[in-house]
C-alpha cells in the first residue's frame, strides 16, 4: 500500500552508500544545488548488504514516501548537513530548528510508513539470508507472515540480490548510489587515487 500523504521531494535526491572503511558505512543524501547530509557511521554494517541499505530497497520497492528514506529526501530524518560546523552559530541554529520543525511535521503524517519499512526490511532480510542458508535470528523464528507481506517481500529480494553482488564489490572509499525512488543503482564510485593514498 503506498503512502496517501506524500512528502514532497527536490528535483532530484541521491541516496549514497559509501564503504568508509573495512566495517563501516556510511548514508549521504545529495539533494539539487550540492545540498549534502549525512549519517556516518550508519547503522548496522554487514559484508553483505548493510542494514540500510535493507531499507532503502524496501522503502521504495513499496512506495513508503514517509519512511526513512523518503523523508530523508523530502529534507527530514536523522541526517546531519555536510559541513554543519560552518557558518555563524546563529545561522547554524537556525538551520537545525528548520530541519526539527520539518523532520517532526514528517514523522507526524509518516507513522504507518515508518512501521511498515521496520517490519519489511527486517522480514525482508531474513527471507534473503535463509535462501543463502544463513540462520534465522530468533527474533524471526515461527513468525508468520501476512499474504500481503510475503508478497511484499518477494518484490524485495530481487533488488537486495543485485545490491549485495554490487555492494560485495565496493572498495574502501567506493559508493552505491541511487536516485530516491529508484531501486535500480544510478552511480558506482570507485575511489580516486586521493582516496588510495590517503
Amino acid at each position: 500500500m503506498r503512502s496517501t500523504a506524500a512528502p514532497s521531494y527536490p528535483d532530484r535526491v541521491d541516496v549514497i552508500f559509501e564503504r568508509t572503511g573495512e566495517r563501516r558505512y556510511a548514508v549521504v543524501i545529495a539533494g539539487p544545488g550540492g545540498a549534502t547530509r549525512r549519517m556516518d557511521p550508519a547503522p548496522g554494517y554487514d559484508e553483505h548488504i548493510p542494514h540500510d541499505l535493507v531499507h532503502y530497497l524496501a522503502e521504495a520497492e513499496l512506495g513508503l514516501a514517509s519512511g526513512v528514506f523518503g523523508r530523508a529526501a523530502a529534507g527530514g530524518g536523522g541526517f546531519v548537513p555536510a559541513g554543519e560546523t560552518a557558518g555563524a552559530p546563529r545561522e547554524r541554529a537556525r538551520a537545525q530548528r528548520k530541519l526539527r520543525r520539518k523532520e517532526a511535521a514528517l514523522r507526524r503524517s509518516g507513522h504507518e510508513d515508518m512501521a511498515t519499512s521496520e517490519r519489511i526490511a527486517g522480514v525482508a532480510d531474513v527471507a534473503w539470508r535463509r535462501r543463502a542458508g544463513a540462520r534465522t535470528p530468533e527474533w524471526a523464528a515461527g513468525r508468520p507472515l501476512s499474504h500481503e507481506d510475503e508478497a511484499r517481500v518477494r518484490r524485495i529480494l530481487p533488488h537486495l540480490d543485485r545490491a549485495a553482488a554490487l555492494w560485495h564489490e565496493v572498495p574502501v572509499g567506493g559508493s552505491l548510489a541511487f536516485t530516491w525512488p529508484s531501486t535500480a543503482p544510478a552511480a558506482r564510485r570507485a575511489p580516486s587515487s586521493a582516496d588510495a593514498s590517503g
